[in-house]
């Protein structure tokens, strides 16, 4: 019989939920919108600090989506964007019949490279396209280089939609990731720090784009007695039901933030001896990371040809998931003709990384067996 499965990331409840739940249920506010969407974006808001506003949506695309319109992306427009992402952070350039331009990481954070993105700005330009925004993720928690991307974004005066999906409760310099882009998103996906169960929001600088999306994210309903439509709307509202759980995460933030990292550490700690394994880190103390996700790479030259896989394949035998880290999105099939700039970074990175299981409710049990089997592949005394 298989022991029990150790999940990569799996949703942490703090029982707090409960409470907002039977209240939308009391009041019978159960549809899209409601007093906890309402409340679930103060939250968000007052957590962030920087005196943004935030719009509770039905996923972190959606805002994504949203996002690209409130900037003004259109059909053949180009959109930059880092390859080293999930295909969320892309698809939506598709939506609006834009283009997306893919930019390799960099070796520090693995996010945006910004010499890549002004070698790739400059030859659009080249040949008669500006690129209409820059998408610039924090992969797994850590910061991109906030300074040099908005550098690069100021000097060319493109926007930067900054992919916060896995960052809530990581900082720069003690500002929250989410307000550093000219609109922001973050992600309640059910594997994220905190969930909503599916669900995302949308962070912008001013009221009134807070009220625009809002509008795109209710089918685009004119004030009118009727229903009339003068621009094309989405169905993007987050649900009553949804932004409880929300609610109840949020009094949970801080600490799960605190428990992923402690599973960072515990990393550090498993591979501090171990030539040739790298656990993912911050490069200095101006960067602050939720550590999402833990990750490693594995250089086979110095650990006697054990790879990745060799180590995936180890946990999985024991049924614990690990994933390789995100594939180069200019390697994706759906997107190969699309342009490419940058090295072979990303590339490396996906060959070489693996995701570790990292979620916040992780025990010692747990531990116990994952450091068994790095033990084991590792051939290191316990």
């Amino acid at each position: 019989m298989n022991p029990t499965k150790i999940w990569l990331s799996s949703p942490h409840m703090s029982g707090a939920e409960q409470f907002y739940i039977q209240e939308a249920f009391a009041s019978n506010w159960i549809a899209p919108l409601g007093p906890n969407v309402d409340g679930f974006e103060l939250d968000l808001e007052s957590y962030l600090e920087e005196s943004v506003f935030v719009g509770a949506l039905s996923s972190g695309t959606s805002a994504i989506h949203l996002g690209l319109i409130l900037l003004g992306v259109s059909k053949d427009d180009e959109v930059l964007v880092q390859t080293h992402t999930h295909n969320a952070s892309v698809n939506p350039i598709l939506y609006q019949g834009a283009t997306p331009v893919f930019i390799d990481s960099e070796k520090q954070t693995w996010n945006l490279c910004p010499v890549a993105l002004e070698q790739a700005i400059l030859d659009r330009i080249s040949k008669g396209k500006k690129a209409k925004a820059i998408i610039a993720v924090h992969l797994y928690g850590v910061p991109y280089q906030i300074e040099a991307v908005r550098a690069v974004a100021d000097k060319y005066s493109i926007p930067i939609l900054e992919d916060s999906a896995e960052a809530l409760g990581s900082s720069y310099k003690g500002q929250k990731c989410g307000t550093f882009g000219d609109i922001g998103v973050l992600s309640f996906n059910g594997n994220k720090i905190i969930t909503t169960s599916g669900g995302g929001a949308i962070v912008t600088k001013t009221a009134a784009q807070k009220e625009k999306a809002l509008f795109y994210a209710t089918q685009s309903r004119d004030a009118a007695p009727h229903y009339q439509h003068s621009e094309i709307g989405y169905n993007y509202r987050m649900s009553n039901i949804c932004a409880g759980i929300g609610r109840g995460q949020m009094e949970v933030l801080d600490a799960h933030v605190a428990l992923r990292r402690a599973m960072h550490d515990f990393y550090v700690a498993i591979f501090k001896d171990i030539e040739g394994v790298e656990v993912f880190s911050v490069p200095n103390e101006d960067y602050f990371a939720n550590y999402w996700l833990s990750a490693i790479t594995i250089d086979s030259t110095k650990t006697n040809g054990i790879t990745r896989e060799t180590l995936r394949l180890a946990l999985e035998a024991e049924n614990i998931e690990s994933r390789p880290l995100w594939k180069p999105m200019h390697l994706q099939p759906v997107f190969a003709t699309y342009p490419y700039y940058g090295s072979t970074v990303a590339e490396d990175l996906f060959e070489n990384g693996l995701c570790l299981p990292s979620g916040s409710n992780l025990t010692d049990h747990d531990r116990e067996r994952i450091a068994a089997v790095m033990v084991r592949v590792f051939k290191r005394e316990s």
